[in-house]
């Protein structure tokens, strides 16, 4: 990753969504690719171990790494170009995805070595996150920022709509094999996408333009750690990240104990298709005027879906709530990414995005930590014919068996989540951040290119 010198040339803040429409398109793709053989490596795990700890050790160490990185590579994604950045990192995880490839046909594939790609990938997620979300406002006007928040969340959508199903054709026609390759090949979309195009860089202002990486680091967290509303949102963001992920890191699972995976596929399709029909609400709609508020409602509703996909081992049940969990994603969260891009200024986007993003998912680790063996040592046994569970009124609502302890795990997760966005609801300081904080986008900036 090299430095770029920056020139002062200044130039104004696009004014149409041309640029932002071929990097998503790139991403899109990409994304695909990875949908692909993210679900082939799910069904893989499963069929060599047939137990959840090693998915939510998978997804945990896809997590830690990332978490611990951001706040440094958001100071990167502050001083250098944000452009280059995003090249490297998706040249390097195509370069990850064709190690699988060779380890499968020389059948060496391992369970510690998809442990090892999972921790390498978050690394290059920790840097390709932060610079992919600040450079939006860049390239976006202000007034159409929900819009496009909207689109990344659709993209992630599209992805979870078409990636179980065509996953499940391609593995009977061409194989695991062949699905890496069709991943490797997609990152090249990604990477000629951002080719194309320039992202405009934010000037560095003589406020910031002297401080070391460790100084930026702090700045971002002083900078939410002052405004007090916004701090308050992360918290509450962190808490719901860790019930979500408690009970979904095991939805495979869940599914897989009691159904096929033609089954896993049309579920996780539904929620795809749920994500895709927020995502397209939202980037129609471009948010409400009071976008807290409805954050926290959507988050509300979303966790609700949670109790419903945990009442009865039921897939068309399991559907629904995770339909309505998937629905309420991408309009809470494009409302609350709107706040972020407009009350945080360029030169700072990096940088307290990533804290940001650390802090709202500081949970995740421990959630992914503590839900397999949970599931396997205590939830699970509680629902088996016999458990301590099984023949009192919650086994009778929510039956016994395998995949019952999770179900449990979901609701309770999801009586909790409604419980605490009320409690945040009734904060002001949190309810009322967008009044409270002025805008720190003007409508038309200087930037260097």
């Amino acid at each position: 990753m090299t430095s770029t010198t920056l020139e002062t040339t200044s130039i104004e803040t696009p004014k149409d969504m041309k640029t932002f429409f071929i990097i998503w398109g790139g991403q899109l793709i990409s994304m695909l690719g990875s949908g692909l053989t993210n679900f082939a490596l799910g069904v893989w795990i499963f069929d060599q171990t047939k137990q959840a700890t090693p998915f939510a050790i998978t997804v945990l160490l896809g997590t830690i790494p990332r978490v611990l990185l951001l706040a440094f590579a958001g100071s990167i994604a502050d001083r250098f170009n944000r452009r280059r950045i995003m090249i490297a990192a998706d040249f390097l995880s195509a370069l990850l995805t064709l190690s699988i490839f060779f380890l499968l046909n020389a059948g060496g594939l391992q369970l510690w070595h998809v442990y090892a790609l999972a921790a390498l990938g978050s690394i290059l997620s920790a840097f390709q996150e932060p610079a992919y979300t600040a450079s939006i406002s860049m390239i976006v006007p202000k007034e159409k920022l929900g819009n496009a928040n909207g689109m990344v969340q659709m993209g992630q959508a599209l992805s979870s709509v078409f990636t179980p199903l065509m996953a499940g054709a391609l593995f009977v026609s061409i194989g695991f094999n062949g699905i890496i390759l069709i991943d490797f090949v997609t990152f090249f979309f990604a990477v000629g996408a951002l080719l194309l195009v320039r992202i405009p860089q934010p000037e560095r202002t003589s406020e910031y333009k002297d401080k070391n990486v460790w100084q930026d680091m702090q700045l971002g967290w002083n900078y939410l750690y002052e405004r007090k509303g916004l701090l308050g949102l992360l918290l509450y963001y962190a808490m719901v990240n860790f019930l979500l992920n408690w009970s979904a890191v095991l939805l495979i699972p869940m599914v897989l104990s009691r159904f096929t995976p033609n089954t896993l596929g049309i579920i996780q399709t539904v929620m795809g298709v749920g994500m895709l029909a927020g995502s397209i609400i939202m980037s129609s709609w471009g948010g409400a005027k009071k976008r807290i508020p409805t954050a926290i409602g959507f988050i509300a509703i979303g966790v609700s879906g949670m109790v419903i996909a945990g009442l009865q081992p039921n897939p068309w049940l399991i559907g629904a709530g995770l339909f309505i969990l998937m629905f309420s994603v991408p309009l809470a969260s494009g409302n609350s990414q709107v706040v972020f891009q407009t009350k945080v200024p360029h030169e700072l986007q990096g940088r307290v995005f990533s804290v940001r993003s650390t802090i709202s998912q500081s949970m995740m680790p421990l959630a992914f930590l503590t839900a397999g063996p949970l599931a396997d040592k205590f939830f699970e046994p509680l629902m088996q014919e016999g458990g301590t569970l099984a023949n009192t009124f919650i086994g009778q609502i929510i039956g016994t068996g395998a995949g019952r302890g999770i179900g449990l795990m979901a609701i309770i997760a999801g009586l909790i989540g409604i419980l605490v966005s009320m409690i945040v609801y009734a904060n002001p300081r949190i309810r009322n951040v967008e009044e409270e904080l002025p805008d720190a986008l003007p409508a038309e900036e200087k930037m260097q290119a």
